[in-house]
């Protein structure tokens, strides 16, 4: 016992030891329902989003997203060494707990501090590589069920709420299936766009202004927003339609 503590407070194993405890302390908390698994940001898939629909209408923001402040700078950064996909507070965790028993396997079985200190890159690569066997099973769990969601409104009818509408920026309001409302993130293809001074009855019809009907056509989820075009039919055939 006292040559397992001896290694786990020795170099190189110590660097993990207090992280471990930390982590260790962590899980003790989110088992007792006392914290959740995203304290340091979702899945890549995040949004951010929300959808309110009992009293009011919510708000699904297409410019934010997870990567915002500190949160996004750790999911970005795992991200790069190819470990996204998963929420943060488990990639940190399996790389902690990885990294402190290769280094304490590692100080095991080496002897003298040129030994030692060629086991800390090792370990490090031995935590690497094993939350990165670790992560691809795991991101079909912790897959974001939002976008999915978010692609339940495509085929909707929605009414603009902001003055225009173009290829880069837009608002509307949509109507959910249960009923809900939500403001959402709208663009409309630079084509449909009217072009200053067209013609009034070219442009007539194409233009989204605020109280324009429009139907979502499709969503773009790496920008969080929903193609939009004219489309009065959605609402129904006019008063006046022939039977």
């Amino acid at each position: 016992m006292g040559e397992f503590i001896d290694a786990a407070l020795g170099f190189p194993a110590a660097l993990f030891t207090f992280s471990l405890l930390v982590v260790a302390g962590y899980w003790t908390l989110v088992l007792l329902g006392g914290l959740g698994i995203d304290v340091l940001g979702g899945a890549d898939a995040d949004t951010g989003a929300g959808i309110g629909g009992e009293t009011g209408a919510g708000t699904l923001d297409g410019g934010a997203g997870p990567e915002d402040g500190a949160d996004g700078f750790v999911a970005e950064r795992l991200a790069v060494l190819g470990l996204g996909g998963v929420p943060a507070t488990v990639v940190l965790s399996l790389l902690i707990a990885l990294a402190w028993f290769a280094a304490l396997s590692g100080s095991a079985l080496s002897d003298g501090p040129l030994a030692r200190t060629l086991v800390l890159p090792v370990a490090l690569a031995v935590a690497w590589f094993g939350t990165r066997v670790a992560v691809l099973p795991l991101r079909r769990v912790f897959q974001n069920p939002v976008a999915a969601s978010l692609r339940d409104f495509v085929g909707l009818p929605c009414v603009i709420r902001t003055g225009r509408v173009g290829p880069d920026f837009g608002q509307a309001e949509v109507i959910a299936a249960d009923g809900s409302s939500a403001i959402v993130q709208v663009r409309q293809p630079a084509m449909d766009v009217p072009v200053a001074g067209a013609a009034a009855d070219a442009a007539e019809g194409a233009g989204l202004t605020a109280g324009s009907k429009a139907l979502i056509f499709d969503f773009d989820p790496g920008g969080q927003f929903f193609w939009v075009m004219p489309h009065d039919a959605a609402f129904g055939p006019p008063e006046n339609a022939s039977h």
